[in-house]
């Protein structure tokens, strides 16, 4: 792999961090406004969607600091599909999209 092609590879890493930083904040900001019963349910919806996305990084966080993370990721991943679990956060799906196209 070439320097240049990891370079933006990084900088998108960084990006997508970015975005999802700014959609964590929008998340507090409904469940607050939820709190003081002022949220709609299209925007509890939102809220509760990045919450989900923000528990699957964390999952996959949690299996890479695990003894024998080369082996037991694939296989849970694996595993997750046959049940059709999806454990894979959008935010990296949208990365490998762009990473495929840059080829």
């Amino acid at each position: 792999m070439n320097t240049k092609k990891i370079k933006q590879y990084i900088l998108r890493l960084k990006d997508s961090f970015l975005e999802e930083t700014d959609e964590n904040k929008k998340m507090l900001d409904i469940y607050m406004k939820h709190i003081e019963g002022s949220a709609t349910e299209e925007e509890i919806e939102k809220a509760n969607y990045q919450l989900k996305q923000v528990l699957k990084s964390v999952g996959l966080g949690i299996l890479a600091i695990l003894p024998f993370s080369p082996i037991s990721i694939p296989y849970v991943l694996k595993k997750a599909k046959e049940h059709e679990i999806e454990l894979i956060p959008d935010w990296y799906k949208a990365l490998r999209k762009e990473e495929d196209s840059l080829e």
